[in-house]
């Protein structure tokens, strides 16, 4: 396929995981990538995985001057892009005793603050017929112990995807959002969890997804490419669950 032929994309959190799977695929598919990260051994593997003349830049979501240098480097360096990929964000879980406001500040700052500000950069660089996808999450629906921040923090980009929708359907630029599941990324790093947690975390997952596994880093990407296409044209405001199923249960 060639959905990508002639367009610039623009992926956040694009070093690692999901974002990452999902550049490598825009490129096989004849398109230009820029990803960010933060992690020097992510924007290493980035650097070797994409081909030249892909953009990997230093990035950090969390940082509120971040956003305004993204947006100039993205319009120095590409000019208008087609499409925007909102996938930076992280989660730590933990007894709600211990919640202060580092750790509150921390994930809001990434997941919410982060993509408002980079939005504010970006919408005027975004090609009229464009689209942005943003990475939310299953966990608002599912009422995860020990998880209410993040839970928090992914139903405020479920509501400002729609709402961003409603702003920009005027340029035809469409604005949805993927809710992953449990996907095999090393998400697993930022919640500070031991081996013998992850492991006991993992199990008890597979056993809530009636597919019985987690999905790939490729098997969520191919559900946000599908939306950054020219395929989805007549799709906006949308969630597309890619959960094995785990939230119809």
């Amino acid at each position: 396929m060639d959905r990508f032929k002639g367009k610039r994309i623009l992926i956040t959190g694009g070093t690692s995981g999901m974002g990452l799977a999902g550049a490598k695929l825009i490129v096989e598919e004849g398109g230009e990538v820029a990803v960010t990260g933060t992690s020097q051994n992510h924007l290493d593997e980035a650097g070797r995985d994409l081909p030249s003349g892909s953009l990997v830049l230093r990035n950090d979501a969390s940082d509120p001057e971040a956003a305004r240098e993204l947006g100039a480097k993205i319009k120095d360096q590409m000019g208008s892009i087609d499409g925007v990929w909102l996938n930076a964000g992280f989660g730590k879980f933990g007894d709600n005793t211990e919640i202060d406001a580092e750790t509150f500040d921390g994930m809001t700052n990434v997941n919410v603050r982060g993509p408002v500000l980079q939005m504010a950069q970006l919408i005027p660089l975004i090609s009229d017929g464009g689209s942005v996808v943003v990475t939310a999450s299953v966990s608002p629906y599912l009422g995860q112990p020990q998880g209410a921040v993040y839970a928090a923090t992914k139903g405020a980009v479920t509501a400002l995807t729609r709402a961003w929708a409603a702003d920009l359907a005027g340029r035809n630029i469409r604005v949805n959002s993927i809710a992953p599941g449990p996907i095999e990324t090393n998400f697993f790093e930022g919640m500070g969890l031991s081996d013998e947690e992850v492991e006991g975390f993992s199990k008890q997952i597979k056993k809530m997804v009636p597919l019985g596994r987690f999905g790939s880093s490729e098997e969520a990407a191919q559900v946000a490419l599908f939306l950054l296409s020219d395929q989805a044209s007549y799709v906006t405001g949308s969630q597309y669950m890619v959960d094995g199923g785990m939230t119809m249960r």
